[in-house]
């Protein structure tokens, strides 16, 4: 027998969607956060691309799942299934490359900080940024720690949040595969021995 109510917060449906929402909507900004200030942060030109790209990723499987919850689809809803642990992989992967990386870097970040937040000469040489883009001022004030621990709590609410969303739309997928074997008032009826 089916937990009809397990670890539910909000009805299925509805509920689904606006952690959906959620999750689509710090994916995106996240992902974008990467992609424009990731330079600041990771040293190797491809990775923060690499890291937002994934980002973005999330936030598009995101919104297929809201439109698969909001039009009751079958099929998108089995797509979003099949998605999410492949999703939940990747970023737990992205979470302990970044979190590594991030500590890698410490003494350049402190560097980047202690120089008027000018672009470590390696990041520049790699990326071909121009030298004349400078660390945001909110990096620096609070302390290489404080970015640190930012980042791996929100890295691993991302995870569990993703996760979540990972059940509920396994959850939704069964309720549709329940009432698709009822049978209705058509061809028989609900007593139809």
């Amino acid at each position: 027998m089916w937990c009809d109510n397990c670890l539910l917060i909000f009805p299925l449906r509805a509920g689904s969607m606006a952690w959906a929402v959620l999750v689509a909507a710090y994916s995106f900004g996240g992902g974008l956060f990467l992609l424009i200030k990731g330079q600041y942060l990771f040293f190797f030109y491809p990775e923060w691309f690499i890291y937002g790209g994934i980002g973005l990723g999330v936030a598009a499987v995101a919104i297929i799942n809201i439109l698969a919850l909001s039009n009751r689809s079958y099929i998108w809803t089995r797509v979003c299934k099949f998605l999410w642990p492949f999703i939940i992989i990747i970023s737990a992967i992205r979470a302990i490359l970044m979190i590594v990386e991030l500590n890698r870097g410490k003494d350049k970040i402190v560097w980047e900080c202690s120089h008027g937040g000018q672009l470590w000469e390696e990041s520049v040489a790699n990326a071909s940024n121009s030298t004349d883009s400078s660390m945001p001022i909110g990096f620096c004030g609070s302390g290489f720690s404080s970015i640190n621990l930012a980042f791996i709590v929100t890295l691993l609410a991302d995870l569990a949040c993703q996760m979540y969303m990972f059940f509920l739309n396994w959850r939704f997928s069964k309720r549709l595969e329940h009432y698709s074997g009822m049978k209705g008032p058509f061809r028989g009826g609900y007593y139809n021995a």
